[in-house]
């Protein structure tokens, strides 16, 4: 069984692994392979499951393979958009293709410029279509997303009453610029659920010298107070390994964490691709 966590105010408790939208899910085409993943996913006892509308072919292949299994899963999508019309137009399509009626989370996508936030803030600013959609039901929870400035979503934070945050955790944050002093204990004080990526430098880890495979970056980001990790998985084997790591997860000690940053510490700016 994989542990549960709850997601912050939501109430809801979510698995500690989430099947991230990269990997075969972020592509066109590989539409056995992609429908055979998300339902052994489910099979295996995973109930996150992250989209976006920004992610290629994603949103249809958990359209197809979803069906009847709906209501198994917590659904995750997310919207670039930065205007109301334009975010409501995003969720409709999403809706659509996802043959849902709902999603259980729906968060505004790669938060990165003080541009970024004086749009959505602005009269017909895609906040709007965020409020309205929660409003309406279309959304049960709302969230925000972003990779590239910790300051900038703590901005966010302040500017809605989002109810979860998608933010990059793993042992290179500390080096510049980290999400996790700079971010994570101001979100956990507003009760915000915490959803870690980057957990494995999209596979960059494996370049690392001393590298001995991908489960103590697993454990070094769930050993923070984080609700789950999202993870992109390329097939099955994947998919199975990490779910290896969730049930058999047990927490690191400071010794052991101090001892990861120091192994990424000459290589953390490159591992952090994801800034600027």
């Amino acid at each position: 069984m994989i542990p549960r966590r709850q997601l912050g105010k939501t109430g809801e408790d979510v698995t500690i692994l989430g099947l991230g939208g990269e990997g075969v899910l972020r592509t066109y085409n590989r539409d056995s392979e992609a429908y055979s993943l998300i339902n052994r996913a489910i099979d295996l006892g995973i109930n996150y499951f992250d989209s976006a509308k920004a992610y290629a072919g994603c949103e249809s292949y958990h359209g197809d393979a979803l069906r009847e299994r709906r209501n198994e899963i917590f659904l995750a999508g997310k919207s670039h958009e930065r205007a109301r019309q334009g975010a409501l137009n995003h969720l409709y399509d999403t809706l659509s293709t996802m043959k849902t009626d709902r999603l259980d989370l729906w968060q505004m996508h790669d938060m990165r410029t003080e541009q970024d936030i004086a749009e959505v803030c602005a009269q017909r600013g895609a906040l709007e279509a965020f409020r309205e959609a929660k409003e309406k039901g279309l959304v049960r929870f709302i969230g925000v997303t972003g990779h590239q400035d910790p300051v900038i979503l703590r901005r966010c934070i302040d500017m809605a009453d989002f109810d979860t945050v998608l933010m990059p955790v793993n042992p290179a944050e500390p080096h510049y610029q980290s999400f996790m002093t700079e971010l994570l204990p101001y979100a956990l004080s507003k009760g915000l659920g915490i959803i870690a990526m980057k957990i494995y430098f999209r596979g960059l880890a494996a370049r690392i010298p001393g590298y001995d495979g991908m489960e103590p970056f697993y454990r070094f980001a769930l050993s923070h107070p984080v609700s789950l990790g999202v993870i992109g998985c390329e097939n099955i084997s994947q998919l199975e390994l990490n779910v290896s790591y969730a049930e058999s997860y047990s927490e690191m000690n400071k010794e052991e964490m101090d001892f990861l940053i120091s192994l990424v510490e000459p290589y953390a700016r490159n591992l952090m691709y994801y800034k600027p």
